[in-house]
């Protein structure tokens, strides 16, 4: 389970791939739910790559 602010890795994304390996931060106040097909909203990994969806497995806290 992941909080707002919290510095992630992403290891893997299916939203944007130009974001592996990169880090940025949990926007989410919640647990992501249908909305966002259960993906949590990372933002602030680098200037060209707007806020993207990551799935909790292709995530790790850094």
């Amino acid at each position: 389970m992941f909080n707002a602010g919290d510095k992630v890795l992403i290891v893997a994304c299916e939203d944007d791939p130009r974001a592996v390996g990169r880090t940025g931060y949990i926007v989410d106040e919640v647990p992501p739910g249908p909305l966002t097909a259960g993906r949590w909203t990372i933002n602030g990994i680098g200037l060209l790559i707007g806020p993207t969806l990551c799935h909790s497995h292709e995530l790790r806290r850094v």
